[in-house]
């Protein structure tokens, strides 16, 4: 009945799949979804908590400077903490996302038709986002130790 058209076969694969659509399949369905943009929120929230953090240790450290040197102390010791900051939470959003995007390759072999033939595919998927996340954290760790041989010496540091 439903095999002359496309349309027809397309009304019947949508009539057989119909009463699979239950409230707990769909549920079902969207949790990973939901897990995972909880996980995003939960990282900015950490994120967050920990930037304002900072910024108000530079605050309080400033108030109670007198000396311009000692405000440029200040200013470069939270320069050199923001920097810090800003590669740990690079790499774990980096780390995040290649853990879900791996989740996501794993569903997908799960419930690939032939997911003998598909592994390949799958491990070498995820084999180039870890190495993607790797590379990430090497450049990361080279930029900051770059950034630390670059800083000019203080005054204290010279006087030595």
């Amino acid at each position: 009945m439903f095999e002359k058209t496309p349309f027809e076969a397309m009304a019947k694969t949508i009539s057989e799949s119909v009463p699979k659509f239950t409230p707990a399949a769909m549920q079902e369905a969207i949790k990973p979804a939901q897990d995972n943009l909880k996980a995003w929120a939960d990282l900015a929230q950490n994120q967050a908590k920990e930037a304002q953090a900072a910024l108000l240790e530079t605050v309080e450290s400033i108030k109670a400077v007198k000396d311009p040197q000692a405000a440029f102390e200040v200013f470069k010791a939270s320069a050199e903490a923001g920097m810090a900051m800003f590669a740990k939470n690079l790499k774990a959003a980096a780390s995040l996302s290649v853990g879900q995007f791996s989740g996501t390759v794993d569903a997908i072999e799960k419930a690939h038709p032939a997911p003998e033939a598909f592994a390949a595919v799958a491990k070498g998927m995820k084999d180039a986002a870890s190495t993607a996340e790797s590379t990430l954290d090497s450049a990361l760790d080279k930029g900051a130790s770059f950034a630390a041989s670059m800083a000019p010496e203080t005054k204290a540091k010279k006087a030595r």
